[in-house]
Order: structure tokens, then sequence, then C-alpha cells
């Protein structure tokens, strides 16, 4: 309402302005919204994670890879059943909310770190297990 109404002529113009207004909005939304992949896409827009072509950053379930959902599962669970299994409510919760908070730094990237890692350890004691049976032998 850009110019102040005095008067009921000027009450009626504002209306017809918007009601125009309103026609034009009208027509643009339905133009917006003619296609079945532009209702989609506005969908699929309200939802964090971004577009699909920005690269392999934004994976899984609204950015979520498949360990950190198996993670903020199967952690607070397995806590609780093992380490915490006769302790109160409180600490039971408490042991949910922080291994479920934990769970978001468990990603595929950081477990491949893990077991890269961790490959060379189990490589080295099974090729050490491999020469220390072959010494055993009598050299013929």
């Amino acid at each position: 309402m850009d110019v102040p109404v005095k008067n009921i002529n000027d009450l009626r113009l504002e209306i017809y302005r918007l009601k125009g207004l309103e026609q034009e909005q009208l027509f643009s939304l339905k133009q917006r919204f003619s296609s079945f992949s532009s209702i989609l896409s506005t969908i699929v827009s309200l939802f964090p994670g971004g577009r699909r072509d920005e690269g392999p950053k934004n994976e899984g379930i609204f950015g979520v890879d498949i360990v950190q959902l198996i993670s903020g599962i199967v952690l607070p669970f397995t806590l609780n059943k093992t380490l915490f299994r006769n302790s109160n409510f409180i600490t039971k919760a408490l042991v949910r909310y922080i291994s479920t908070r934990a769970s978001k730094f468990i990603n595929e990237s950081s477990v491949g770190q893990l077991w890269h890692k961790l490959k060379p350890l189990f490589a080295g004691k099974a090729a050490t297990e491999t020469t220390v049976q072959n010494s055993n032998k009598p050299v013929v």
C-alpha cells in the first residue's frame, strides 16, 4: 500500500490494484508449477543436501552416509546393552545422546582411513606367521 487511502474511491482503486496483482502472481505460479518435474524439484529443494551435480559430498539420505546411519543406531544400543546394562534411565539417556552425537563424526571416510591404518598390522602379522612357518621346514 504505497498511497494512503483517504476516501472510498481510493479504497476501491487499491482493491482493484491488489486483485490485479493477485492475478499476476497466480499466473506466474501456474507457469512455475506447470510440469511434474518442476513440482518435484521444488519439493526436493526443501530438503538440505544441495543439488546432485555438486559432487560426492552430499550422498546418502540428506547428506548422511550409510555408516553414519548404522553407527547412530548401533553405537548407543551396544553401549546401553553392554557397558551400561544396570544403569538408570538418566545415564542411559545421556549415553544415547552422547553416542548419537559421536556417531556424526563416524563416516565412510573415517572408517576407510582407520582400515588403511590397521590393514598393514594384520598383513604384517600374517606375513610374519608364514615366514616363521617356512623357517621351521627343513631345507632339502
